[in-house]
């Protein structure tokens, strides 16, 4: 039972001074009140009874002294008794006055009484109580979480804690840790089970997209009711026709949860594990001007208008609507559910009820890891926006969580509709609308989102979300030079949704391209905050406490006898891929992810993200064939085995790997004599023909092929070495 509002701080008026006997006192002193003699106060703590009678042992001085046990245990109350002269017969005539429940003490429910803010109830509270040491106006009389409760019952009608952007309870069930900004849940619609891995699924061969599930329509009906329930009854995704567009198959496709951008990282993106650093990193703070952290932390919340849930007809019910969400509240999913679906039941058009049965679907399929349950939620979260009399502030966190939860089940399409109808019914919300641009980022048309975002800033030009994510857009349409202030001055913003490692990445990747040496001072920055494990190592998808270094020998690695085989038979991997060159039936694809500054670069793949290419390998037969001796690389769902043709006049841009869970191997095949190298980290190495080196691609590398005629060369992705067996077979594919 909650402690009633009017005991907050009631312990102030009714404690007596340390020499004023017992005040509003002990009921032992009777009417005495101030005339007790100090003598007559140690009887009445040793021997005095509960109604005023003075006696020997009797049942009233036991139950005083079980009191006395209850608060502070038997052994605390011993010496506090003949040490520190505490009465308690005043403790307990004060918790009277404090208007204490009996039954709670004896349940040990005392931390709603702590008076100095410690936690229990100790001897300090037991003096705050009674005036002998003053409370700090810094202590509260009871915890949040039941004053809270307290206030809402006495509040003329329901409101909940809204979170950040005002969405209610977007946080998950109440009582369950909630995973954070990078830990997602990965799912497919043919299964009903949720996996949580290390962050989700990725695919690097495109360069600046954000994750593609499926095609948004160009042409968008009037009538967004009508697209979305088509689209919710059918789970048929558009086909992605657009050639610069990897499709990934249904159980690669990574997700987002709780409303944070997924952005697809491509070979150079990059977070990582090691602790390298460059010299004139101290300088950073001096030159870059962008909010620490802390200074972030300290910036005073500005406190956010609690929203409007109750209509006029949910006032009336409000008592019912109260008891089903605090079984919500305090973790009790199933009770809730089944509360909140009678008063659906009993009242279909209320609004609230409708909503809070939502939250508690959303609820439940967390807890159950249920992604049938979670559609039922998006439906009934549909349901509570469409009913009349709904209040605007429902309406839009109803549609706003039904968007993050379809986006979480890779419902794009879905989400994107969900976006575009809170845009119409609130069209000034520039938040819905940044909302509504990371949805036509998700479904890959980046023509739609820069639009959106250039809407945004016309009204809003210091938004910097809209900022950062219109940079990352002009940088993707390789407008380098465009991209670097809304890059820059987004992130210098602090603003939430800003302080993220690709933007960091990509402003550094840009003021790389066009010669602009700050570059390394924005990398220094971002792994300052936490981004980056290292200026030269920058993945984005990791397993951290991995043994970092730019270079490898093959004994390092384990991979001994990987190394040994491919050395070997080079000659028979090279005349494969030369054979496959000459028959000109355009199996190698230029690369696409706009590394090269220049020159010509192609790739044939026999094998990604774990699977091997059958039609590929019917053009290196034996190549494959001994390959799969080896499972090490041809199991690595996190790399890639593939030939790489690369012809003079080629500068590959530096850039980085999406992981920090696979080394690369480059095999010789064919190698013109000078001309032709590659840097990682602060390394330079030439490649040998027949021989192998062996780098971690998650560092920061740069190829240069200046020779007259081609360079070959064999790549094989293989597991980090240190990533146990569970690991490997667990880890989402890249």
């Amino acid at each position: 039972m909650a402690p009633r509002k009017n005991a907050k701080g009631g312990g102030g008026n009714s404690s007596s001074s340390g020499g004023s006997g017992s005040g509003s006192g002990s009921p032992s002193t009777g009417s005495s009140g101030s005339s007790s003699s100090p003598g007559t106060r140690r009887e009445a703590k040793h021997g005095g009874h509960k109604n005023g009678r003075r006696g020997g042992i009797s049942g009233g001085s036991f139950f005083t002294w079980f009191m006395v046990i209850a608060l502070l245990g038997v052994w605390t109350s011993v010496a506090v008794v003949w040490f520190d002269l505490v009465d308690y017969e005043e403790v307990l005539a004060k918790a009277k006055d404090f208007r204490y429940n009996l039954t709670e003490i004896l349940q040990g429910k005392l931390g709603v009484y702590d008076a100095d803010g410690d936690g229990d109830f100790d001897v300090d509270d037991a003096k705050v109580l009674l005036g002998l040491k003053e409370r700090s106006t810094s202590e509260r009389t009871f915890p949040p979480e039941e004053e809270e409760e307290e206030e809402a019952e006495t509040q003329p009608e329901l409101e909940e804690q809204a979170p950040e952007g005002a969405d209610l309870e977007a946080d998950g069930p109440a009582g369950e840790p909630q995973p954070e900004v990078e830990d997602f849940l990965t799912v497919t619609d043919s299964d009903d089970r949720f996996e949580a891995p290390e962050p989700g699924a990725v695919h690097e061969e495109i360069e600046d997209s954000y994750h593609i599930e499926e095609t948004a329509s160009q042409n968008h009906p009037n009538d967004v009711d009508e697209m979305m329930n088509e689209q919710e009854n059918s789970d048929h995704s558009e086909a992605v026709t657009d050639a610069d567009v990897l499709q990934p198959h249904a159980e690669e496709v990574r997700h987002q949860d709780y409303g944070e951008p997924v952005y697809e990282p491509s070979e150079n993106e990059g977070i990582e594990i090691s602790d390298n650093s460059i010299d004139d990193s101290s300088i950073i703070s001096e030159e870059i001007n962008v909010a620490s952290v802390e200074e972030q932390q300290d910036t005073p919340p500005v406190k956010k208008k609690k929203p409007k849930l109750l209509n006029k007809f949910d006032k009336t019910i409000k008592v019912e609507l109260d008891a089903a969400e605090k079984l919500r509240k305090r973790g009790k999913i199933e009770e809730a559910v089944n509360a909140f679906e009678e008063l659906v039941r009993k009242y279909p058009q209320s609004p609230r009820a409708r909503y809070g049965k939502a939250q508690c679907e959303d609820d439940l399929a967390e807890k159950r890891r249920s992604n049938e349950v979670l559609r039922r939620a998006i439906e009934t979260y549909q349901e509570a926006a469409d009913l009349p009399d709904a209040p605007t502030d429902l309406v839009k966190l109803s549609l706003k969580r039904r968007s993050e939860r379809q986006q979480f089940l890779g419902h794009m399409r879905g989400s994107l509709l969900t976006l575009q109808r809170l845009v119409q019914l609130f069209p000034s919300d520039t938040t819905l609308k940044n909302d509504l641009g990371v949805g036509y980022l998700l479904m890959g048309d980046n023509d739609s989102a820069k639009k959106v975002y250039e809407e945004v800033l016309s009204v809003t030009p210091n938004d910097g979300f809209a900022k950062v994510h219109y940079g990352f857009i002009l940088k993707a349409q390789n407008k380098i030079a465009e991209s670097i202030p809304y890059l820059k001055e987004g992130i210098e913003s602090g603003e939430p949704g800003t302080d993220d490692g690709r933007f960091y990445f990509h402003l550094g990747d840009a003021m790389q391209r066009v010669g602009n040496k700050e570059a390394y001072k924005w990398y220094e920055l971002g792994h300052k905050r936490g981004h980056f494990a290292s200026v030269w190592q920058r993945s984005l998808y990791n397993v951290n406490g991995l043994k970092a270094q730019p270079w490898w020998t093959p004994r390092e690695t384990g991979y001994t006898e990987l190394v040994k085989s491919l050395e070997r038979n080079w000659k028979l991997i090279r005349d494969e891929g030369l054979m496959v060159m000459d028959k000109a039936k355009g199996l190698f694809l230029p690369e696409d992810e706009n590394l090269r500054e220049k020159g010509d670069w192609s790739q044939f793949t026999l094998w990604q993200q774990g699977r091997k290419n059958e039609k590929a390998c019917k053009g290196a037969p034996k190549t494959c064939t001994f390959l799969e001796k080896f499972p090490e690389t041809t199991g690595c769902r996190r790399g890639q085995i593939k030939y790489s043709i690369m012809h003079p006049g080629t500068h590959v841009w530096p850039h980085t790997g999406p992981t920090n869970c696979r080394l690369r191997m480059h095999l010789g095949l064919v190698i013109p004599k000078e001309g032709c190298k590659i840097r990682c980290a602060n390394e330079t190495r030439m490649w040998e023909e027949g021989k192998v080196l062996i780098f971690d691609d998650s560092f920061e590398h740069e190829v240069w092929q200046d020779a007259s005629s081609f360079r070959l060369i064999f790549i094989v992705d293989v597991w980090h070495p240190e990533l146990t067996p569970q690991q490997r077979r667990s880890l989402p594919a890249i």
